[in-house]
């Protein structure tokens, strides 16, 4: 499975951006990471395969909305309200076996990073 994480960019605090995964096969659960510079990568937001969970960091809960479209193999993180904290490369990931957890470690494909740039 390969998957091409796109729809970064520059926007201004409080702004909106669509981030967008898609996989060259099936998808699984999904999850997308963020890591800052500097600092470890870290779980931001993970789907179930069908849809039907989904999880969020407390850091992003209430801004940020996964969700899927499996016909296209395709999984998307809609951000809104960015803050220049949010400011990170976003990878994601596929989880073979779990249901969307918020470990790296558990995923075993990863997208090559897309970046988010949030300025004030």
């Amino acid at each position: 499975v390969q998957l091409q994480a796109s729809g970064g960019g520059l926007v201004q605090a409080g702004g909106s951006l669509r981030l967008s995964c898609a996989a060259s096969g099936r998808t699984f659960s999904m999850g997308w990471f963020r890591q800052a510079p500097g600092k470890e990568r870290e779980f931001v937001s993970a789907v179930s395969y069908s849809g039907g969970s989904t999880y969020y960091a407390d850091s992003v809960k209430g801004r940020f909305t996964i969700s899927r479209y499996n016909a296209k193999n395709t999984v998307y993180l809609q951000m809104n309200s960015l803050k220049p904290e949010d400011t990170a490369v976003y990878y994601c990931a596929a989880d073979r076996y779990g249901v969307g957890s918020r470990e790296p470690d558990e995923y075993d494909y990863w997208g090559q990073g897309t970046q988010v740039t949030v300025s004030n």
